[in-house]
């Protein structure tokens, strides 16, 4: 589905009613790479296989089509150039490799509909699914990300980070992103107002043609994880022209209504919602520590509710699985299995 030259708000409008009035995004994606003995204790995070295992990155995105996703998210979360540079990288390898993460999931998503078209399912466990609109969305991870000192998960920068340092920073990868054949710009994980309105005024200054959606995270389901307010942040998604969905994501589940009816207040346009599993990140340990509330699968019996405040996208973040997705795809759809 092509989505350039479409106007903003009609797009997103189609693609929702396309896939049957809501849509399924595709899960974590270092968790699964981690289960196929990844080892991403490292500044790149999942970035660093697109240079050591590309393959395995289009395997994992053909994990979450079979399992029922229409958004498939790149691998480039954390793909930076200063990020790649700082690996001995040149400047024109970083931006080979940021360019890279959209081809690999361009290129599952061709499978896929190949797969689909020729009706002969040779998926793995040989597991018959159906052929249904399918969005690449390239992933923007936030300047915390880059410094991958866990300031993705409390948006303190300090004083000495600006509007203009953050717009410098993402401006050329944004570019690159752009222009690198994705469907759309996914800006996750946004930490606080500041980086919201540094993406905001990128999409205008450098006149980006395609669209984006902004996702935020919480840890009290009332902020962004700096304090700035849900509502404040999502206004200036609400305000920006190219912005075609608002949501939360790499949130626990239970946070995740008030959330939805807090960005629901300010906004029409469709919320898109993916939390993690529940689990606690720490930053310092640099691992996932089990919190209060539901974790793993059972999040999906969150899914309804969520549905009914409002959400029109769902899917999952740090944590979930393509089992996650296939369980979120039956809920939506009121499939008894994708296996049929």
């Amino acid at each position: 589905m092509g989505l350039e030259g479409v106007e903003p708000s009609a797009l997103i409008g189609g693609f929702l009613a396309e896939c049957g009035g809501y849509a399924v995004v595709d899960g974590g994606f270092a968790t699964e790479l981690e289960r196929h003995g990844q080892d991403l204790n490292d500044p790149l995070w999942s970035a660093k296989c697109l240079i050591s295992s590309p393959q395995l990155v289009r395997r994992v995105h053909l994990d979450y089509l079979e399992a029922g996703a229409n958004v498939i998210i790149s691998a480039s979360y954390q793909a930076t150039i200063q990020g790649f540079e700082a690996k001995g990288l040149s400047a024109e390898e970083a931006e080979t490799l940021i360019k890279r993460s959209v081809d690999i999931a361009c290129e599952a998503r061709q499978i896929y509909l190949q797969r689909c078209a020729k009706g002969c399912w040779d998926f793995p466990h040989g597991r018959k699914t159906t052929q249904r609109p399918v969005l690449v969305a390239a992933s923007v991870g936030s300047y915390g990300a880059y410094l991958a000192d866990g300031s993705e998960y409390s948006g303190n920068y300090g004083d000495l980070v600006t509007l203009e340092t953050l717009k410098d920073f993402h401006r050329r990868r944004v570019q690159i992103l752009a222009s690198s054949g994705a469907d759309l710009i996914a800006f996750e994980t946004i930490p606080n107002k500041l980086e919201a309105q540094a993406y905001a005024e990128l999409l205008e200054e450098e006149n980006i043609n395609i669209p984006a959606w902004f996702s935020f995270n919480s840890k009290d389901g009332i902020n962004v994880v700096s304090g700035d307010s849900i509502a404040e942040c999502a206004y200036i998604a609400d305000s920006c022209d190219r912005v075609v969905a608002v949501g939360i994501n790499c949130t626990p589940p239970r946070l995740i209504h008030g959330l939805i009816l807090s960005i629901k207040k300010v906004t029409n346009k469709p919320v898109v919602i993916y939390p993690n599993s529940g689990e606690t990140y720490n930053a310092e340990a640099k691992q996932w520590e089990k919190s209060e509330g539901k974790t793993g699968e059972d999040f999906v019996s969150y899914v309804g509710k969520w549905r009914d405040a409002g959400a029109s996208l769902f899917g999952g973040c740090c944590r979930t699985t393509p089992n996650t997705i296939r369980a979120i795809s039956r809920v939506l759809f009121d499939k008894a299995s994708l296996d049929n």
